[in-house]
């Protein structure tokens, strides 16, 4: 549908091979907050039915992930830490424009542009680890990104014109593009 415009920096893979118990707790921690947002936008869309149906799939589907990282982490005797503010997360949402069908538009966009960065760096972790379950497990939380960063997107076509939803995509992907580019290189998802 689209490609990022900034590839994520190989030193990346190689700081979060090297530290992946921190790897790990953010991710678990990645997971729950894209499970609350889901239910947020139930909450703040009530009014709009495909909305509502696809939030709480990805939000029963996050918390899904997030199960299965904690299984993962517990497996290595790695504890929950406490939640961080995600820098990345943060500075795509001030992005956001107000007004009610402008902020809409945006929370979709970024939703997407958020799911297609994990989807990208998910499959780099993937294609890092040796052959076993850690891999086979990172392939497919892959897989689940890219149907979600499409589930944004189509969401967004069915309450905007796809020109007035690729022009704002650009811009968001050009400014996403430079935020990547600045954020520090640390064994977190962002």
């Amino acid at each position: 549908m689209f490609k990022l415009r900034y590839s994520t920096d190989p030193a990346w893979v190689e700081t979060v091979l090297s530290n992946f118990d921190a790897f790990l707790i953010d991710h678990a921690a990645a997971e729950k907050k894209a499970s609350g947002m889901a239910l947020s936008m139930v909450s703040h869309y009530p009014d709009k039915p495909d909305i509502v149906k696809a939030m709480i799939d990805l939000s029963i589907e996050e918390m899904i992930h997030f199960r299965e990282v904690v299984k993962i982490m517990t497996a290595r005797n790695i504890q929950l830490g406490a939640d961080t503010r995600d820098e990345y997360v943060n500075k795509l949402r001030k992005l956001m424009r107000n007004g009610s069908e402008l902020y809409m538009l945006d929370r979709l966009l970024i939703g997407g542009i958020i799911e297609a960065r994990g989807c990208e760096r998910f499959g780099l972790i993937a294609a890092a680890l040796p052959e076993g379950e850690l891999k086979k497990f990172y392939v497919a939380i892959t897989e689940s990104e890219a149907n979600h960063e499409n589930l944004f997107f189509d969401l967004a076509r069915n309450h905007f014109a796809t020109a007035i939803v690729d022009e704002r995509l650009n811009e968001l992907l050009d400014a996403e593009a430079a935020l990547v580019a600045e954020l520090p290189i640390i064994a977190a998802l962002h």
